[in-house]
């Protein structure tokens, strides 16, 4: 099935060039040329194929998804009267309140230490509150795990936000396990191993293969972000619901992302430059520091497990070098775009995508030639943990927040593979080495 968030990609890029065309026709109060109408209508019949591909692919996604689901749905409890009366709760349980500040503030008051402010809100009560809603009971009890609306919340900004390429090339699957067992399957249909069709003339004995299948376990790691609040700051309720949304999305999104690549599989996801599986490209002889030639990027390109689904990661202190990079002889362009269109444009046909994970022009990592179907990640499908408490930091009044979630990964390959034809490996992960 082909990749979700590559077709996504991509119907985001033809997109953005009708837009970006279109406005600057206004913008020069003229229609299209004749070469921009041509463009236009090639696009429009993109998109359409973009488009009908990924309406498929997520009509299927959500067909495996219905599988085993309970159609009868629990209606969420009514609250009794109390102190603070709760409010009627939607479909999605909040547990009666609007948002994560006014929660936070209902606990913040639920501390006898309040004094004369102190009191307990209905919607924290456990004869009160649904099941997604608990109160920990102990020595210093206080702690509440929020709402699932507000727990989706920040699952819904860590793994469908724009904001980071990687994960959008990266979609994590749910499990319900910290472990996943698999069997991995590492044959070409040309190799010696693995299923193998043969010839036979009449008569003669067929000879059996059998399938190579190799165990593998990726383990999920657990990644958190722990905030502290003062009080002050919990006063102010937009900056209290940004801190808990937006800031901490961010940074789950980002060290994530960054696991993918970089991850070194201690407790983390295993990340494809720190795997087996990727194949780094030499740089050319006498190749000038701090430079990207045709050649790397040719060599780059034939190494690659069906480049059709591949994309570039690149640093943005490329783009000078990749507006001038020529091929021997034709002199023609290796990257295509301008700037009205999308800045990354194509780089022998397939998109390229800036990215601050990529290293500095130069540096090992710096352009990436990625295809996302050779990775796997998982994540726990119960989501992400959150959970406050109003005791960790009494003394110095300040709150602390906390986000657990678990999230593993790794290459589909343990090593690059032979092609049909020659000696050179190729794999799913290719990046140019360090010219230093």
């Amino acid at each position: 099935m082909a990749n979700i968030a590559v077709l996504k990609t991509e119907a985001r890029a033809v997109s953005k060039r009708q837009l970006d065309r279109l406005n600057a026709a206004i913008a020069e109060n003229r229609d299209l040329t004749a070469e921009e109408e041509a463009a236009d209508t090639a696009d429009k019949e993109q998109l359409a194929r973009l488009t009908a591909q990924i309406q498929r692919v997520e009509a299927a996604m959500a067909a495996a998804g219905a599988i085993g689901s309970d159609p009868a749905a629990t209606p969420p409890a009514t609250a009794p009267p109390g102190t603070v009366p709760a409010q009627a709760r939607p479909a999605l349980d909040n547990g009666g309140f609007r948002d994560v500040a006014e929660f936070a503030q209902a606990v913040r008051f639920a501390n006898p230490a309040a004094g004369q402010a102190y009191r307990m809100d209905d919607r924290l009560a456990p004869q009160a509150a649904p099941g997604n809603v608990h109160m920990e009971q102990g020595d210093a009890a206080g702690s509440f795990l929020v709402p699932a609306e507000f727990r989706q919340q920040i699952v819904n900004l860590v793994f469908n936000d724009e904001t980071d390429p990687v994960m959008d090339l990266i979609s994590a699957e749910p499990t319900g396990s910290n472990r996943v067992i698999g069997l991995g399957d590492e044959t070409t249909p040309w190799g010696n191993n693995g299923v193998v069709a043969r010839w036979r003339s009449e008569g003669e004995q067929m000879q059996p293969s059998r399938l190579a299948l190799t165990p593998r376990e990726t383990k999920l790691g657990e990644l958190y972000a722990f905030v502290l609040a003062t009080e002050e700051l919990l006063q102010d309720a937009p900056r209290v619901s940004s801190l808990l949304t937006t800031h901490a999305a961010a940074a789950i999104r980002w060290t994530t992302a960054d696991a993918y690549i970089y991850g070194d599989g201690i407790e983390k996801p295993l990340g494809w430059l720190n795997s087996d599986a990727a194949i780094t490209v030499p740089k050319d002889a006498g190749q000038t520091a701090a430079t990207i030639s045709a050649s790397n990027v040719a060599r780059m390109y034939a190494r690659m497990i069906m480049p059709s689904q591949a994309v570039w990661l690149a640093n943005n202190d490329i783009m000078p070098t990749l507006m001038g990079m020529k091929t021997e002889g034709s002199n023609l362009p290796l990257w295509f775009g301008n700037f009205q269109q999308s800045p990354g444009g194509q780089l022998l046909g397939r998109p390229v995508i800036f990215s601050e994970h990529s290293r500095s022009v130069g540096q090992f990592g710096d352009l990436q030639f990625v295809n996302p179907n050779g990775y796997e990640a998982f994540r726990k499908q119960s989501g992400v943990e959150f959970a406050e408490s109003i005791h960790l930091y009494f003394d110095y009044n300040i709150r602390a927040f906390r986000w657990v979630f678990r999230i593993g990964g790794q290459p589909v390959l343990s090593k690059p593979v032979l092609p049909a034809n020659g000696t050179n490996t190729k794999s799913h992960f290719v990046a140019l080495a360090e010219r230093a």
